[in-house]
Order: C-alpha cells, then sequence, then structure tokens
C-alpha cells in the first residue's frame, strides 16, 4: 500500500483518490502517527501531504523524521517538501513573492518523478507563501518555478522526493504522470479494484459486527444505498437498514426509495417521523442549527429503533469524504467549512458505533463500487440529496407551507431535465426556496410572493463544482412551468455560483 501523512490539507484525499485511480490501495494517517504505526507490513510507499501550516507556526503539523530514514520510497507535496527540509537540515522562509494557483516551473536534471515528460516547462497549481531557501545535503534541484523558487527537489540515494506543488489537481499539466512515475520508483502492486473493495468490505464489516447485529440509515441515495446492499451481503438477517421519514423529503420519495429497497433484497424498516422532525425545527432559522438538530434527532430515531433488535450495537453511514473535511478539522489541522448532519452533527455520545467504509472516498468512487454490484442506472447515478433534506433547501424557518412550494417546484424541475435528456449531464440540481419576497404581476392582479433558485452543477468529486450551462429557451421554459403551476411563486433566478467560492448547497 501507499500511505499518506495528513498535514491539514484539504486536498489530502484527492491525493488518495488519484493513487487508487492506478489502481494502488492508499490509507491517509494523521502527522501525529508513531513511527511504527506508520511503517508497516506490504507499505511500498509515503506521501506527506501539504497544509494549511507554516512549518514555523506553532503547533504546525510535525511527524516523526524517522519515516524519512526507513527507506521506504517518499513523495513531499507543498508543506510536504517544506516539512522534509526542515527536518533534513535545510532552510525554508517566508516570501513576498507569494505562489497561488498557475504557475510556471522550469525542469532541470534528469530525474525518475518526471520520467516520460517530454516538456521542460509545466505549467502547475501552487499553494504557498513558504519556500525552501537552502536544500538538505544530498538533495538536488529538480524543479524552478518562474520566480526562481525551488519547485521540486530529490535524494536519489535516500529515494526522497518533493515537489512544492500540487500535482493531484487537474489543473496541474502532467500531474498524473508525476504520481504515476512515484509509484513506478515504489514498485508498487497495482491491484486494488472496485472489486477487491467489495470483497474487503464485507469481510471487514463481517469481522467488525461478528455474531451482533448491525443497522444503517438509508436515504435513498447512492452512498447509503450502497452501503445497505454491502451490509446485507455481510450480514444477511442480521442486518436492517432504517428509512426515515423526516417530512424533509422530496414529493413522493419515500414511496420510491421503499420500491427500490425491495427491488434490491435489502432488509429495511420504515419509521414515520415527518412530525417530529417539523416540530423540531419550529422557529430555527440558522442553516448550522438546523443540521445539527436534524442529525441529532436521526440518531435518537436509530437508537429507538435499535431497540427493536437484539444484539444492535453497529450503525452504517454512507458518510464520503467530502462531508468529513467540510465539517470537523480533519485530525485537528484543517478548516471547517459547514456542517453535515451525520458528520459534525453527530451527538457526542452514541450507544451505537459507526461504520463508515465510504469515510476516505469521493462519490463517483462510490458509483464505480455500486455498478460493480449491479445496482440499475437510476440509483447509481441519481443525484445527490442532503441528509436534512429540504430544510437546507428552504433558507429560514421550514414550514409546511414551504416545503410544500419547494416539492412542487423540484418536481417540475426534475420533469423537465429528465425529458431533456439533461438529468445525467448534470452533477446535482435542485430548487431552493430563498428567505425574499418579489413583487409581480399576474393577470390584471399585483402578487407578492416567494422567489425560488434553480440550481445546477457539474462535478467528479463534489469537492469542486461549476454551473450547468443551459440553453437560454430551456432556462426560460422551466421558469414558466414552475411560476405558472405552483401557486405562491412568481420568480425565479438561476444560480451561476461556482465552488468554491460557494458550496453546492446553499446552507
Amino acid at each position: 500500500m501507499i500511505r499518506i501523512i495528513d498535514c491539514g490539507s484539504q486536498l489530502t484525499q484527492n491525493i488518495a483518490r488519484r493513487i487508487r485511480e492506478f489502481n494502488v490501495y492508499s490509507e491517509i494517517l494523521p502527522y501525529s502517527t508513531p513511527v511504527d504505526e506508520v511503517l508497516c507490513d506490504g507499505l511500498e510507499g509515503l506521501i506527506i501531504s501539504g497544509g494549511q501550516f507554516s512549518i514555523h507556526d506553532r503547533g504546525a503539523p510535525i511527524y516523526d523524521e524517522a519515516i524519512l530514514e526507513a527507506g521506504v520510497p517518499v513523495l513531499g507535496i507543498c508543506y510536504g517538501q517544506q516539512s522534509i527540509a526542515h527536518l533534513l537540515g535545510g532552510r525554508v522562509q517566508s516570501t513576498s513573492d507569494r505562489e497561488y494557483g498557475k504557475t510556471r516551473i522550469h525542469l532541470s536534471g534528469h530525474s525518475p518523478l518526471f520520467e516520460d515528460i517530454s516538456f521542460q516547462a509545466l505549467d502547475v497549481w501552487m499553494s504557498h507563501a513558504d519556500i525552501v531557501t537552502y536544500i538538505p545535503d544530498g538533495f538536488e534541484v529538480i524543479a524552478r518555478s518562474v520566480n526562481g523558487h525551488i519547485a521540486a527537489m530529490q535524494d536519489l540515494n535516500k529515494n526522497i522526493y518533493s515537489v512544492q506543488f500540487h500535482p493531484e489537481v487537474d489543473h496541474t499539466q502532467y500531474g498524473r504522470q508525476i504520481l504515476d512515475n512515484y509509484l513506478s520508483i515504489c514498485n508498487a502492486r497495482r491491484d486494488w479494484t472496485a472489486e477487491s473493495f467489495i470483497d474487503t468490505t464485507i469481510k471487514r464489516i463481517q469481522d467488525t459486527v461478528g455474531g451482533g447485529v448491525a443497522i444503517a440509515g438509508v436515504s435513498g441515495g447512492i452512498d447509503s444505498t450502497t452501503l445497505a446492499v454491502l451490509m446485507q451481503r455481510a450480514l444477511g438477517d442480521r442486518f436492517c437498514g432504517i428509512v426515515v421519514d423526516n417530512g424533509l423529503l422530496r414529493k413522493d420519495e419515500g414511496v420510491e426509495i421503499r420500491k427500490s429497497l425491495d427491488a434490491l433484497g435489502v432488509n429495511y424498516a420504515f419509521v414515520d417521523a415527518s412530525q417530529r422532525f417539523i416540530n423540531m425545527l419550529k422557529g430555527v432559522t440558522d442553516p448550522d442549527e438546523k443540521r445539527k438538530r436534524i442529525g441529532h434527532k436521526f440518531i435518537k430515531v436509530f437508537e429507538e429503533e435499535a431497540r427493536k433488535h437484539k444484539k444492535v450495537k453497529y450503525l452504517g453511514q454512507g458518510t464520503l469524504y467530502p462531508d468529513v473535511i467540510e465539517s470537523v478539522p480533519l485530525y485537528g489541522v484543517s478548516s471547517t467549512i459547514k456542517r453535515h448532519h451525520n458528520v459534525g452533527g453527530l451527538p457526542e455520545k452514541m450507544a451505537l458505533d459507526l461504520i463508515e467504509p465510504f469515510r476516505d472516498m469521493f462519490k463517483d468512487e462510490v458509483r464505480a463500487v455500486a455498478e460493480k454490484l449491479g445496482m440499475p442506472r437510476e440509483i447509481v447515478w441519481r443525484h445527490p440529496f442532503p441528509g436534512p433534506g429540504l430544510a437546507v433547501r428552504i433558507i429560514g424557518e421550514v414550514t409546511p407551507e414551504k416545503l410544500s412550494l419547494l416539492r412542487d417546484a423540484d418536481e417540475i424541475f426534475m420533469q423537465e431535465l429528465k425529458s431533456r435528456d439533461l438529468y445525467y449531464d448534470i452533477g446535482q440540481a435542485f430548487v431552493v426556496l430563498s428567505s425574499g419576497m418579489s413583487v409581480g404581476v399576474m393577470g390584471d392582479g399585483g402578487t407578492y410572493q416567494n422567489v425560488a433558485a434553480l440550481r445546477a452543477v457539474t462535478t467528479k468529486d463534489f469537492m469542486t463544482s461549476d454551473i450547468f450551462r443551459f440553453e437560454w429557451d430551456d432556462l426560460q421554459e422551466m421558469t414558466n412551468r414552475i411560476i405558472n403551476e405552483v401557486k405562491g411563486i412568481n420568480r425565479v433566478v438561476y444560480d451561476t455560483t461556482q465552488k468554491p467560492p460557494g458550496t453546492i448547497e446553499w446552507e
């Protein structure tokens, strides 16, 4: 395997994902992991991630220097390069010539890291204010930026390589080639596949649960449904999916979820807790508070349902990496963006232990697993739906009246996307009911009604996204349908915000 020492970058899992794309198994460890736990049997290479800190900051993540002396091929990225230089006797300093975003570098000399790259100048993605100004003994510079900064260095004797840029992002030219070359340096086994993940995950679930019983929250989305199928295969009758109608689902969604699970042969229980959730949200306008309350209520419902089954000690969740990195500081050093109801919203004490096999994965990776499991296309490529449901697509207080408006508008939007064969070209699409009201005119009378926003994005990993560019006539026709058919909405706008700076969901 390849192990990644996480120093706090929100791109750490991008590294793991790129490695897995080459069919090499990868794991992420916090920088504080003891060296004897890092250097396990089967370890083929170590990658030191980037991070938001300066090496000189108080509390900066510093891993054990001994891992650099273990003889395992090492690749440092961004902060990883700076930390390697610092620990091995080099010098790192801040610079006024900071490099963020697209930057050109020039390769020099020969390095196996740049094998099969014929160009001597590459456009790469930088994000740093510190630079290596003096390399450690035994190292040589193998690339510099247009500002003259050390962009890459190596020590062939120690098998240590580092780059100041981010090869794991799509914006870096030959980024995948650089990572592929590193895996060749490691002589890494390339046998990790969706099939092997399925086999390994089923065995891990069986080993974890033992002779006990597990439940899982199933929303009908790709993540939780794939989890339910895996747990069903692993545990059989000792597994039960819990479908909670929280009153925040889309139109007729509860019925559709049950049909899907029946077709997939998944054991499940259906719990109607809609009134409990809606009552709990009365008067709540803060989005973080919404997510927190919904997360706590979900767990309470799960625990109540678990008492109906003997020996239940485990709760499965379809948590993905973007949920984790946006919700809680990963390993105590990365930044928090927002709270996901099943991550940052969890109570501190739970009666159930968690099983989260997708916690280090992106949605497209889960979809690959789902396809190997033989799940139907309409589930595999179903647009994501947030755990808190329509509560975070209504800006401000959630009321039954607003939920009704939003359900009707969202159903029209989905119908229009599917009738135009656009649904599967879009990563995620939905309607938001804003907190604003708008003056309008219908017939000969004035109106003062709600404003709805359409949101449609393209993305692979949901860490970043671009807007979907509709044909103007299509957008106009969808707008007209919503205004004409949904009484209470008199204005529709289209959200053209990318991620970043925005998130995909509004709340």
